[in-house]
């Protein structure tokens, strides 16, 4: 029916109307207070943190890189300071994701979108942009009469300084992202002089790109239409959650005030809109707790402006909760309790992981082995009727010093072995620091020994041998018999 009707339009000669609203842009006003003074601070301190981070050093002695954080996927290991984190533990990685992700619940449970407000990435890079265009084109009603008057010289250089301060700024971002993957002064050195890998300057035109269109163009649609979370929260609210809210008991009913006039039969809140130009998501928060809010609390820096201006109380929007917005007597508030079930099972569960994490990590072993049996084929009978099985051992050495092993073998009696590259000798094998050895082994068992295998599958093990302190590790292995010839 819909699409006949837009037919009829279009023969009648109307214009069908549109399905999709077209964009408002926004004109965030710069706000003053205290909570615009704390956003300051997280920008700073975040920006910091992630531009600066991949330049610091770390000694991790010779033959290993000294940059404190760096995710070398090349040698597949991860460094984070003292700790290294190899491919065959990324359990480890899986923890930190979910202890993530559980904090994001706990703080969301406590005071709402705290996180999207003040450290999310896309909020942190959306006020730097705005920074620079307000630099440029001056605050909010500057903006917008820019935009509404025509193309004139001044238009064209700001609008042209604006943008080129942002790719500035993307390419800024998406060179310290990349640094996080190499060592920073070298792909700096290659990044300037050409030399540096393709790859390289793949990803750095992707984030430059993502980071330019997402930070300054896309802005709060990202946090409206593309971030998933705001459809989640709700899930983790109570009414006990701290939310900015409008306390509209105490500020209806609305309307101008003039210097002078009795408040007498009226609400605190003059209907002047500042709590609205000021949001960066462009919503009303008198509106009540919305989707699109993100809980910057811009809109309490401007609404206590105002309240002080016109010599009212402030904290006609604050943070609050729903058990105090909707009590019969707003005389008596009900203290925020932290402590409640839903905080409880959040934190109890931040712990239960964080405690495995920890157990896990205390009994880290510094030496992971892994035996491959060959598949084709699985095993060989040799002239004499003795049986062979190859094997790989690959041996990871997660000592910074290097070490040296012995190859034995346990369970298996009368078998011999023989590693390739140490033929008519013990093999002693040497593993340098932070580094895998693969050897190629081949286990043996005679002919006279045949009758002495259990079945087609014997299970036996191999011994390594730290030939530095004499420890032992066994790690378990399969001898295969003909039954298994396909």
């Amino acid at each position: 029916m819909n699409m006949m009707n837009r037919m009829s339009e279009i023969a009648a000669g109307q214009r069908p109307a549109q399905a999709y609203a077209g964009r408002q842009k926004i004109y965030p006003k710069l706000a003053h207070g205290k909570f615009r003074k704390i956003k300051w601070a997280v920008m700073v301190v975040t920006l910091g943190i992630y531009y600066l981070l991949p330049w610091i050093r770390w000694d991790r002695g010779p033959n290993l890189p000294d940059q404190a954080f760096l995710l070398d996927f090349a040698n597949q290991r991860l460094f984070f300071g003292p700790i290294e984190i190899w491919a065959q533990e990324l359990y480890y990685i899986t923890g930190l994701l979910i202890l993530s992700a559980l904090g994001l619940f706990l703080v969301t449970a406590v005071a709402g979108r705290m996180w999207c407000g003040y450290t999310c990435p896309q909020t942190v890079w959306t006020d730097l942009m705005i920074v620079v265009e307000r630099f440029w084109q001056g605050d909010r009603n500057a903006r917008i009469r820019l935009d509404n008057g025509p193309w004139t010289f001044e238009k064209v250089w700001k609008k042209t300084g604006t943008h080129i301060s942002w790719l500035l700024i993307a390419v800024a971002t998406g060179g310290a992202l990349v640094f996080y993957f190499r060592d920073a002064p070298t792909l700096a050195n290659e990044l300037i002089n050409g030399d540096a890998p393709a790859v390289a300057y793949v990803f750095l035109a992707v984030f430059t790109g993502t980071t330019y269109l997402l930070g300054g163009i896309a802005r709060e649609q990202v946090c409206i239409y593309m971030c998933p979370w705001p459809r989640i929260q709700a899930a983790m609210f109570d009414r006990d959650s701290l939310l900015v809210s409008y306390r509209d008991w105490r500020g209806e009913p609305r309307g101008a005030h003039k210097k002078g006039q009795s408040w007498e039969g009226r609400g605190d809140c003059v209907d002047c809109t500042a709590c609205v130009t000021v949001c960066p998501m462009g919503i009303d928060i008198r509106n009540g707790s919305q989707l699109e809010c993100i809980q910057c609390a811009l809109c309490i820096d401007a609404c206590d402006e105002i309240m002080e201006r016109v010599g009212r109380p402030k904290g006609l929007i604050a943070y609050d909760t729903f058990r105090n917005l909707d009590a019969p007597s707003h005389d008596k508030r009900v203290p925020v309790r932290l402590i409640r079930p839903r905080t409880l099972i959040y934190s109890t569960l931040m712990l239960a992981v964080g405690g495995l994490m920890l157990t896990a990590w205390l009994h880290r072993a510094d030496l992971d082995v892994n035996i491959l049996h060959d598949r084709n084929p699985m095993f060989v009978q040799l002239s004499d009727g003795s049986l062979r099985n190859g094997f790989t051992l690959k041996i990871l050495n997660k000592q910074h010093e290097v070490r040296h092993f012995r190859l034995a073998l346990a369970d298996l009696d009368g078998a011999s072995m023989s590693v390739v590259g140490f033929e008519g000798k013990e093999p002693v094998i040497e593993v340098v620091p932070d580094d895998l050895r693969a050897l190629k082994v081949l286990v043996t068992v005679p002919a006279a020994m045949r009758d002495r295998l259990d079945g087609n599958a014997t299970e036996f093990r191999f011994a390594i041998i730290d030939a530095g302190d004499g420890s032992v590790t066994y790690h378990d292995a399969t001898f295969r018999g003909p039954e298994n010839e396909r």
